[in-house]
């Protein structure tokens, strides 16, 4: 599909309009058309406002913006996109309403038009099975805000031809996006890959394990991600965030590793629905997120601490950290009759590790080893754990300088939970071919935002200490979404990178 071929945006709500404004700018003239005549118009309208504003900020040349705003054409009717070769409907996320409009808009177009759907969870086939020609109907889904997040995904369905794959893949490119190749597969690349972070996250707070914020602050200031999830969650709207976890979940029959958490559902039946709500997991002023203050233990410093010697290497910066304001670190378990007993578990909840080493379960407190070297550590003690010296360890480590959030006794804390779920969901999307390696990389990296690609981070902690994980995760609590992926064990197995297809 050349530059300067004619595409038509159906739907100008918040993705058509930033669809319409992306291809205008990229050379491609674009008609706009909504089934309400004004709703067309102000989209139009943002979308030229939107291109004086990157000629304003010196992202595109003046001449040029103004070109694109002269591409943007209103049709008040379905008929008057008979001249686009591709048409590309961003309406209601419902099967009805696309399949109804495609099958109205294959009588107008000619019979070499492309039909792309920008569906985020719907299938492919299944839209294309309301039409006469299902081979012309393909995927082309975008991410908000399309002109800032550059990479789309390009969903070939069962009978789509490879025709209208490549005149899309090339619509892509001329765009300069990323384009990711993906199977018809729920949820596709990029909202697959995300239940990771944020089906972990509910469940970590429906566990009674940690607040949102907690699990926020240890995923942005301890493993470094834009956003925790409930921070994110509240950004996408709840309302909206809640039918897809649905609609994935059911798509693959229940599969546990996508298995939602129960109290997201309460939050939107209360009107809680994020930030364009006012409140959600957060509550908001004029859209500023108001985050609880963090509050100090009203504890004195722990006089002395003893790390169990297979961990000592892991805590070795802790130690100095507590050495340097005052805390006495023993060689020997019988020297500090009263001081705390520090592990650093991988997988392992403090109970489980405290009961193997045969260590006073009262005096232990553990430290979540992943996360260590960061500005935000992460302590939990067992269900025996005298308490003051917990809050002893977490005072002395404010002292030292670094933030501590303190959860209750979970195995894997909180980083270890959901980064391995992350890695462990983007290996079972590798197993399923539904994108090469690279691409779940690329695709994720761009398209959530993460510090590396997920397979990345799995290469970073190493496939075996991500088994090891999730196989105790597994162990401890039962529950089959920890099971480890074929394309994991295997790979751990044999000392193999996650993020290649062979060694």
């Amino acid at each position: 599909m050349d530059r300067g071929a004619t595409i038509a945006v159906i739907g100008a709500g918040t993705m058509g309009r930033g669809i319409v404004q992306t291809f205008a700018a990229a050379g491609f003239r674009v008609l706009v058309h909504d089934q309400s005549l004004d709703a067309a118009g102000a989209g139009a309208d943002f979308a030229r406002r939107m291109l004086v504003r990157a000629a304003e900020k010196g992202v595109m040349n003046p001449a040029a913006a103004q070109e694109a705003q002269d591409r943007i054409t209103v049709s008040e009717t379905l008929e008057g996109l008979a001249p686009a070769t591709l048409a590309i409907e961003a309406v209601a996320e419902n099967l009805d309403i696309k399949q109804t409009l495609f099958a109205k808009l294959e009588t107008v177009l000619a019979p070499g038009a492309v039909l792309a759907t920008n569906t985020s969870s719907l299938s492919i086939a299944a839209i294309a099975a309301g039409t006469r020609d299902p081979g012309r109907v393909v995927g082309l889904h975008f991410f908000n805000p399309v002109p800032l997040m550059k990479v789309v995904e390009v969903i070939p369905g069962l009978r789509t031809t490879q025709a209208a794959t490549d005149a899309v893949l090339q619509a892509g490119a001329h765009l300069g996006y990323r384009t990711i190749l993906c199977r018809d597969a729920p949820g596709f690349l990029i909202n697959h890959a995300g239940r990771g972070l944020t089906t972990e996250g509910l469940r970590i707070v429906q566990d009674g394990l940690a607040t949102e914020a907690d699990v926020d602050r240890v995923m942005r200031e301890g493993l470094g991600f834009r956003m925790g999830p409930f921070e994110l969650m509240d950004l996408m709207g709840l309302d909206v965030s809640l039918p897809v976890f649905r609609q994935i979940y059911d798509q693959f029959f229940q599969e546990p590793r996508y298995r939602p958490g129960v109290h997201l559902q309460a939050r939107v039946a209360a009107g809680l629905h994020g930030r364009k709500s006012g409140e959600g997991f957060y509550a908001y002023t004029d859209g500023a997120r108001q985050d609880l203050s963090e509050t100090a233990p009203d504890t004195d410093r722990v006089e002395s601490i003893w790390i169990a010697p297979e961990m000592r290497d892991t805590l070795v910066g802790v130690a100095r950290l507590l050495a340097d304001v005052g805390t006495r670190v023993e060689d020997s378990l019988s020297a500090p009759a009263h001081g705390a007993l520090l592990i650093a578990p991988w997988g392992d909840d403090a109970t489980a590790t405290a009961h193997r080493l045969a260590l006073d379960a009262t005096r232990v407190v553990a430290i979540d080893p992943l996360t260590a070297a960061s500005e935000r550590l992460t302590l939990m003690g067992t269900p025996a754990t005298d308490t003051t010296l917990r809050d002893g360890v977490h005072a002395a480590l404010l002292a030292a300088g670094r933030r501590v959030t303190v959860i209750e006794d979970s195995p894997g804390f909180v980083a270890q939970r959901v980064l391995a779920t992350i890695v462990n969901i983007a290996c079972e999307i590798a197993q399923m071919r539904i994108t090469a390696p690279e691409d779940i990389n690329d695709g994720v990296r761009l398209g959530l935002g993460y510090p590396k690609g997920p397979l990345e981070l799995g290469d970073g902690m190493g496939a075996d200490r991500v088994m090891q994980i999730l196989t105790r995760l597994h162990d401890l609590t039962g529950d089959p979404r920890y099971r480890p992926s074929q394309w994991l064990r295997q790979r751990a197995t044999l000392g193999l990178s996650l993020s290649t297809a062979k060694g």
